[in-house]
């Protein structure tokens, strides 16, 4: 069977794995600035693009090239282009589409760096941008001008956990012939695949599920051909933000035991959220998985599992959810998430504090909301912690 037809978990661990001549059973960590070429013709070679050699590790090196490989063919993509983190994947995007006059239509709630620095920084480049909900396909369709140049969704969003419908906004988005991009780090490629969906670049950050351990800052850029994949590795390159090896080495290792963190967690996020559904201080549970979820029907259908994020309204708002995250003792007070740990954070004081109130409100991230990451302690565990904490608002 050719690799392309493996299922998921034998991709997570032999894809994109390099042949290694001293036959190491894992990916060796090629921790060199520089790399020595064969001969003056074989040097010319390698930069003008007729050889596959490696020159210098910001523009490639064998250790990210595998992690590279791999995620690309988890995401079924042309290439992956790994970044130092998530946010330098979203600048490569950003600047690989957007320059002067350009405008970029997005989603209300995502990750607030993501938004932030669209807000803050671009501006200064010319560059004006729409947020809307985009889970109502139309606001989509409403919102383009003549000069928008890319279309940026997260789905589920963070931290509101709404769904949208890759394949519908992929068929508004390329009825305008513009780009769309999709942050699909709550999912991982283990439950979801934008790029299936009519995607044309997907993201990731991999300081969350794919490396799963909290021990690296890291992104990844796939894009589903080859001349979009071409436009932001250019940007990479140039503007270095690339991986560093040893920074690749751990998430090559990580991704190997995706499938059965997520599967764990998941198991577990499932029936933290029916507790939680049922706690008399909280006023809803926003969760993929349950039937109150107002996209339950189509997160059933865009994706693999209802994955181990959880949004909810405790009761009493702003001050009720920083009673509730001072008093948590075995989950984490911490602004990541998807690890084997459980990690807790209030947007509205954390992630989103620089969002104005009007703002976070329109895009409902509201004062109590909290984010809950589900890690792969026990269960009874994990319940018993928020149990005390809750009872405490």
């Amino acid at each position: 069977m050719s690799e392309k037809h493996h299922g998921i978990n034998t991709k997570m661990i032999h894809a994109g794995q390099l042949e290694d001549p001293m036959g190491s059973a894992t990916v060796p960590i090629y921790q060199s600035s520089t790399f020595k070429f064969k001969s003056a013709d074989h040097g010319a070679q390698c930069f003008s693009g007729d050889s596959d050699g490696y020159i210098y590790t910001r523009i490639g090196n064998p250790t990210i090239k595998a992690l590279e490989d791999n995620l690309a063919a988890l995401e079924n993509g042309f290439g992956g282009i790994a970044t130092a983190s998530g946010m330098a994947a979203i600048n490569c995007v950003y600047l690989a589409y957007l320059g002067q006059g350009d405008h970029i239509v997005s989603h209300n709630a995502l990750y607030g760096p993501a938004r932030g620095v669209m807000e803050s920084i671009y501006p200064r480049l010319g560059v004006a941008c729409t947020y809307i909900d985009a889970a109502i396909a139309g606001n989509i369709r409403d919102a383009i001008r003549p000069n928008t140049r890319l279309i940026y969704i997260e789905t589920p969003a963070n931290p509101t956990m709404g769904i949208i419908d890759i394949a519908e906004a992929a068929a508004i988005a390329h009825k305008h012939n513009i780009p769309l991009v999709v942050d699909n780090t709550f999912c991982s490629p283990y439950l979801q695949r934008p790029l299936d969906l009519g995607a044309d670049i997907v993201l990731h950050s991999l300081t969350k599920f794919i490396n799963g351990h909290a021990d690296i800052v890291g992104g990844v850029v796939i894009a589903k051909e080859a001349a979009h994949y071409q436009k932001i590795r250019h940007i990479m390159v140039n503007m270095g933000f690339n991986m560093d090896p040893h920074q690749a080495f751990l998430v090559i290792r990580g991704v190997k035991t995706l499938g059965i963190r997520i599967e764990k967690a998941q198991q577990s996020a499932m029936k933290v959220a029916s507790y939680l559904e049922n706690h008399p201080k909280v006023a809803w549970v926003k969760y993929p998985g349950l039937p109150s979820h107002p996209q339950y029907e189509l997160a059933k259908r865009q994706m693999d599992g209802p994955g181990t994020m959880i949004s909810f309204e405790v009761k009493g708002g702003y001050e009720s959810g920083k009673i509730l995250m001072d008093n948590m003792k075995l989950a984490l007070l911490a602004v990541s998430l998807g690890g084997v740990e459980s990690l807790i954070q209030h947007p509205a004081s954390m992630t989103h504090s620089r969002l104005p109130k009007d703002k976070r409100e329109e895009a409902g991230i509201t004062d109590g909301l909290v984010r809950f990451s589900v890690g792969i302690e026990d269960l009874e565990d994990i319940i018993a912690d928020l149990d005390q904490a809750l009872a405490k608002v």
